[in-house]
């Protein structure tokens, strides 16, 4: 060294500073850039989301990495309950997590543009329109934390323990919202919503707390609601806002060429693995079918008057968003705009608003 100093004395004083000044790394992160991340997730260990896209995602970014990524999963609730799964990767109990921005109501008030009535099939598709979104408005919503990913799901439908034909017979049912907008749009047709973790659904439809859901076809496999919910009407409720963030100090740590590799690789991490794709789509609906669930489909002059409903519900959001002086409209019309174009039918969206 230039100074004199010799070469171990300056690698263990710039480790002791490092760690004075806490920034955490140690000597085999500093010497070989390996990263070790904890990733957790709200899905069943089982799931196809785990199964099929966050074990596949996480081995892709340790192949891509030659090694140097390598990760732990934390699924279900072993970190903690599904509300809490923003927090828990946003304050550092994981080191990258999904959550579900709709589960914390007002927290994210724009980003619950994403759930929103819309048919789109598959996650891939969503997390196009979603990534768009984060990068156009919503990105103000997620302050400290690094987004890798955001999607609005796949489109969600009304399951229950009796056939469902009409508005007539959704009257004074108790249907399972999972918050944000379908909170309202079971309302708007005359059911009441009720929310209970998805781990207790099963049970409370078995013994007639609830008389069905609304949820996504994954999560009805997920969680074997196919059992007890044994009818299914095929018209879209949307679904929820989900996503992919990061510790921010995680993040800021990393090497750069390992950032790009994560970045690469979770962007959208159903078109890596091929996961939960609009193909996936259409064996979930077979296997559902296989499993003894009937499915109806409304013809379009009943599909419209749920829809018109749903459209209120829309106007009423922004009109309460705007009072609070944010973009409601705004927002909505860009979502509008970035599920066209990627030919997914924003079913909510009023149409005035063109």
């Amino acid at each position: 060294m230039c100074d004199g100093m010799s070469r171990r004395k300056f690698m263990r004083d710039a480790v002791i500073g490092g760690v004075a000044l806490g920034i955490g790394l140690s000597w085999s992160e500093t010497a070989h850039s390996q990263t070790h991340l904890r990733f957790s997730t709200w899905h069943p260990p089982l799931s196809r989301e785990v199964k099929t896209v966050w074990e596949p995602m996480l081995e892709e970014m340790k192949k891509r990495s030659q090694g140097k990524i390598t990760s732990t999963l934390y699924s279900g609730a072993a970190l903690g309950k599904g509300t809490e799964h923003y927090d828990i990767a946003a304050k550092g109990l994981s080191d990258m997590g999904y959550f579900t921005a709709t589960w914390t109501p007002g927290r994210f008030p724009l980003s619950d543009v994403l759930s929103l009535a819309v048919w789109v099939e598959g996650k891939d598709v969503g997390t196009d329109i979603g990534n768009a979104m984060y990068e156009r408005i919503l990105h103000r919503e997620f302050k400290g934390v690094k987004v890798i990913e955001l999607n609005g799901c796949i489109q969600s439908f009304l399951w229950t323990k009796k056939p469902v034909h009409s508005l007539a017979d959704i009257k004074g049912l108790k249907i399972r919202s999972p918050g944000g907008h379908q909170t309202h749009y079971i309302k708007a047709l005359g059911a009441e919503p009720v929310f209970i973790a998805l781990g207790d659904v099963y049970m409370a439809i078995e013994t007639g707390t609830v008389d069905g859901l609304v949820t996504c076809p994954p999560l009805i496999l997920a969680y074997k609601l196919h059992e007890v919910a044994k009818y299914g009407v095929v018209s879209t409720f949307g679904c929820v806002t989900e996503g992919v963030v990061m510790y921010e100090k995680t993040w800021e740590k990393l090497p750069e060429d390992q950032k790009r590799i994560i970045e690469a690789v979770g962007r959208n991490p159903f078109q890596t693995t091929g996961g939960l794709t609009q193909k996936d789509y259409q064996v979930m609906m077979k296997e559902i079918v296989e499993k003894g669930v009937k499915l109806h489909t409304p013809p379009s002059d009943e599909a419209e008057h749920w829809f018109d409903r749903f459209r209120e519900v829309t106007r009423k959001w922004v009109a309460d968003l705007e009072a609070k002086g944010l973009p409601g409209k705004e927002v909505v019309k860009a979502y509008n705009e970035e599920c066209e174009k990627r030919g997914a039918r924003c079913v909510a969206f009023p149409p005035e608003w063109k």
